[in-house]
């Protein structure tokens, strides 16, 4: 090691020759840091180094989770898992002369019982998340509404969600105001899919999940410059984050039921397309003046979290690719997480610390509510002033959540990276996956009030836990020698 200059440092590797000893070609080292630092973020990053320098060979063998900090072996596992198939993603469906990764099969030496459920989870999660990476990565003329809704139909197939599709028509008939305003500049029209996940042996608790379906973002009538719509096509992270969640719900074992609500529309300037001064009517009777085309998301939104409402959940959570100005606050590596209950903001928190997906708090003032007042409508999109921008946005989706306990994930930062880093690939994220995972395993219906729209306290709710993680065997003091495989799914080019 003293020849190669291998020090240890999280991140670092080097080759090292075997010999004939171990009966292998290589050994790959990888520096994880000082022992006692290790964290389970740190093994997913990881078991990301490994993939990514392991590219050339077909298998590798590895005992990273020796690394792991005491008690943590079934969390180290996942993230050791999702750590391989994130860092070694590619896409490479459009590339002519693409160089995919050999890598098929990476054994973890460790055999506990704790350890395989660890890694079951992370390569379904995982995989999820390479799946949504892949819709945000597709280029919008290959991703139209029907075309996203044809690619979840795929994904949910045989995952026990039920899926309902709205066509335009249908969309117009169910009121769904915002969504039919936005997808009217489009030749290629709008859709509204919900999911619908209900187990047989089905414990107290009814989640919903919201996810922003932009498939492409010009700002409408209110164009964005050409740098500004380069990487528009993302605007529908939500909506993949959703999708590539309820689709591993039955693997993970959820117990209870979850809702998913994913508005579809593409945003283009036009002759038919909404005009600033236009008034559209949300799906739960609100007024809305459009001041700003390019303010879409909040108005798709606002229809879904209106249906939320409606069917009664006990706890709704959006994922939206909302802001610019959040991005400005936190930069692109932490979500904005706003909300209207405490508790349930908390359980959020926690899901997304546990999941290694950093988000920070952000509050909704009410003194901000006012910025929002329209002189013809009940509202209008944009705030007054031309700041918090963040911040009022997520005061105008509280507007639609009623007495539900609501939080607001503002993923336009952390939805894209602008190249590679540790588990993430230069594209699409993924981002949202693991935490909602996370957030529906353990999920808690929330007690307590809610902060109304305009500050006031909602009716006191009661409290219902739901355990999902039933049946987890005894835990084994052995470590027996044993390969559980991850494989990577590259991807070659594909015609056009």
């Amino acid at each position: 090691m003293t020849a190669t200059g291998f020090e240890g440092k999280r991140g670092q590797t080097a080759l090292v020759p075997a010999g004939d000893a171990l009966g292998v070609p290589a050994v790959l080292l990888v520096g994880v840091g000082d022992p006692a630092a290790v964290t389970v973020d740190g093994l997913r990053r990881a078991g990301a180094t490994v993939a990514r320098a392991a590219g050339k060979v077909r298998t590798v063998a590895t005992t990273l989770l020796d690394a792991a900090p005491r008690g943590t072996a079934e969390a180290a596992a996942q993230a050791l898992a999702e750590g391989v198939l994130l860092g070694g993603y590619q896409f490479l469906e459009f590339k002519s002369q693409a160089t995919p990764s050999a890598l098929r099969r990476v054994s973890v030496l460790d055999g506990r019982a704790e350890v395989r459920r660890g890694l079951a989870r992370g390569s379904a999660v995982g995989g999820a998340t390479v799946w949504a990476r892949d819709r945000v990565n597709e280029p919008p003329d290959t991703q139209s509404p029907a075309q996203f809704v044809a690619a979840a139909r795929r994904r949910l197939a045989g995952t026990g969600v039920r899926v309902e599709v709205l066509t335009e028509r249908q969309i117009l008939a169910q009121r769904l105001g915002g969504v039919a305003g936005v997808g009217q500049g489009s030749a290629r029209p709008p859709r509204f899919l919900k999911c619908t996940y209900e187990p047989t042996r089905r414990a107290p608790g009814h989640l919903a999940l919201v996810g922003k379906g932009v498939v492409f973002d010009s700002g409408g009538l209110s164009l964005k410059t050409a740098a500004g719509m380069e990487t528009m096509k993302t605007d529908m992270s939500g909506a993949a984050a959703v999708v590539a969640a309820m689709s591993v719900l039955g693997k993970v074992g959820v117990r209870h039921r979850v809702t998913g609500y994913v508005p579809l529309v593409e945003n283009m300037p036009s002759g038919t397309a909404i005009r600033p001064g236009d008034v559209l009517r949300i799906r739960n009777g609100t007024t809305v003046e459009v001041l700003n085309t390019d303010a879409e998301g909040r108005l798709i939104l606002a229809d879904a979290l209106s249906l939320a409402v409606e069917n009664r959940v006990d706890a709704i959570v959006d994922l939206a690719t909302l802001t610019g100005a959040c991005v400005v606050a936190l930069g692109d590596k932490i979500a904005g997480l706003m909300g209207n209950h405490d508790g349930w903001r908390d359980q959020v928190q926690g899901a997304a610390d546990r999941a290694g997906e950093p988000v920070w708090p952000l509050p909704l003032p009410t003194d901000y509510r006012r910025l929002l007042d329209s002189e013809v409508a009940d509202l209008k999109n944009v705030s007054a002033g031309g700041y918090g921008g963040a911040l009022t946005a997520g005061i105008f989706l509280q507007q639609f959540v009623g007495d539900r306990p609501w939080v607001h994930l503002d993923i336009a930062g952390p939805s894209r990276a602008s190249g590679d880093d540790g588990y993430l690939v230069k594209g699409g994220t993924g981002f949202g996956v693991r935490t909602l995972v996370e957030l529906v395993s353990g999920f808690t219906v929330p007690e307590g009030t809610v902060t109304g729209a305009n500050g006031a306290s909602g009716k006191p709710r009661a409290a219902r836990t739901v355990a999902n993680r039933a049946g987890a065997a005894a835990k084994s003091t052995k470590k027996p020698t044993a390969r559980k495989s991850l494989t990577p799914k590259p991807r070659p080019p594909r015609s056009r």
